[in-house]
């Protein structure tokens, strides 16, 4: 009951965050605020005993990609461009792409069932044979490192392209490639952003 009461909480946290995130402008509260989702995330994790993901999720979602976003950002202007006529048609997507996640769900077990197929099977294996399959007394290194493997080695793949990405960016800037002009007029823009948003309406 209180696991769920938690989950719950951690879940309201988690939209207002996001609300937060679409209706803010300044590019540098919304990395932060992506760090604190990334955090919720990783402690609704724990909750549900995905300890593992949780421990990916902080350092890579609340802390690798934060400390990207903000390389990133420091070549950008810090004012998101607002533009004045909405895409219909955007808004159409993601509510079909929401259908369908939640469509995707609808044949999932409840949440602590104890006759869901991974409290039948898959935890089962894992606890009994891991030792002798992999070789390592570990169970969660046996998962990450073996069973999970391909799926570790993709996210750290990701995590590696990325870096490579805003580092080929920031070096590129730095050896000169950006324009002096360029770095001047994003800086006019946001000082001609920030005063319009001064201007009483």
């Amino acid at each position: 009951m209180i696991s769920n009461t938690i989950v719950i909480v951690l879940l309201v946290f988690m939209v207002a965050t996001a609300y937060a995130l679409v209706r803010l402008r300044n590019l540098f509260a919304v990395v932060m605020l992506s760090g604190i989702f990334s955090l919720f995330a990783a402690a609704l994790y724990v909750v549900m005993d995905a300890v593992d993901v949780a421990f990916t999720e902080a350092a890579v979602g609340a802390g690798v990609s934060t400390v990207l976003m903000l390389g990133t950002l420091a070549l950008t202007t810090k004012m998101e461009k607002v533009h004045k006529k909405p895409s219909p048609s955007a808004l159409v997507l993601v509510l079909a792409t929401g259908a369908l996640l939640i469509y995707g769900t609808l044949d999932m077990p409840r949440y602590g069932d104890p006759t869901a197929p991974i409290n039948q099977h898959v935890a089962n294996r894992y606890i009994e044979k891991s030792g002798t399959e992999v070789g390592l007394p570990n169970i969660v290194t046996s998962v990450l490192a073996s069973y999970r493997g391909y799926d570790t080695f993709g996210e750290t793949a990701v995590v590696f392209t990325a870096a490579v990405g805003v580092l080929a960016i920031i070096g590129r800037s730095k050896g000169g490639s950006m324009p002096t002009s360029t770095v001047a007029r994003r800086r006019k823009e946001d000082e001609h952003d920030a005063n319009n948003e001064e201007m009483p309406s």
